[in-house]
């Protein structure tokens, strides 16, 4: 994939799902293909936590999801691991504040999409000057997907960074819902990161599509 401009990469992160095999109790490829019927824009595979995959399984199933994704027209975005990300030939990566040089990083995979969790006004500028293409806030809500999290922010922290003029795309995680989803929509994130709102509902196409009405 060709470096993407900012108009762009503002579409794809529209509906963004996350998701790796302990997200659902369902095969992980049945639920990312039915949260692509429902209009989701872009995917990142997440294999972390309890029951996560690890070596050769979770490589395969990178592989299954990542030609779903091809299928589909969608981005596939690799979380945290930048040689997996490569091994895959993923879109792109998503690297937390704690995941490496984040400009070794950029280095590394070229072109290719580079998000990076930022949590300050700080860190988001400097994310942005070693080349992210798009901003990762949260926790906007309470979740109890990520075990790791950071201190709630609200969905008025990123008003707060529009404010400070950080222009760049920015999806906004944790926590959301199709309910609370208008609030971080106001509040000028230009995409919602959903884990569990899509992998554990009980209709996956229906959720997604849900969220991809709140952009209508």
């Amino acid at each position: 994939m060709a470096r993407i401009n900012i108009d762009q990469m503002r579409d794809f992160l529209k509906v963004y799902f996350i998701a790796g095999s302990n997200n659902s109790s369902n095969p992980i490829s049945d639920v990312l293909q039915q949260a692509i019927k429902g209009g989701i824009t872009i995917f990142q595979y997440r294999e972390k936590g309890s029951n996560a995959l690890t070596g050769e399984e979770k490589i395969a199933l990178g592989r299954e999801l990542k030609e779903i994704c091809m299928a589909a027209n969608i981005p596939f975005i690799v979380n945290d691991d930048v040689e997996l990300a490569l091994a895959l030939d993923a879109d792109g990566i998503h690297i937390g504040q704690g995941d490496g040089n984040a400009s070794e990083i950029r280095h590394k995979i070229g072109d290719k999409i580079l998000g990076i969790s930022a949590h300050s006004l700080e860190e988001a500028q400097r994310a942005l000057a070693v080349g992210a293409d798009y901003l990762g806030v949260g926790p906007v809500f309470p979740t109890t997907t990520k075990d790791d999290t950071e201190e709630v922010c609200g969905p008025q922290f990123i008003a707060q960074l529009r404010s400070e003029g950080v222009e760049a795309p920015i999806v906004a995680i944790g926590g959301i819902t199709k309910e609370n989803a208008p609030e971080v929509v106001s509040g000028r994130a230009d995409g919602l990161a959903i884990i569990s709102a899509i992998s554990k509902a009980a209709d996956p196409a229906d959720a997604a599509k849900q969220l991809q009405l709140i952009w209508e």
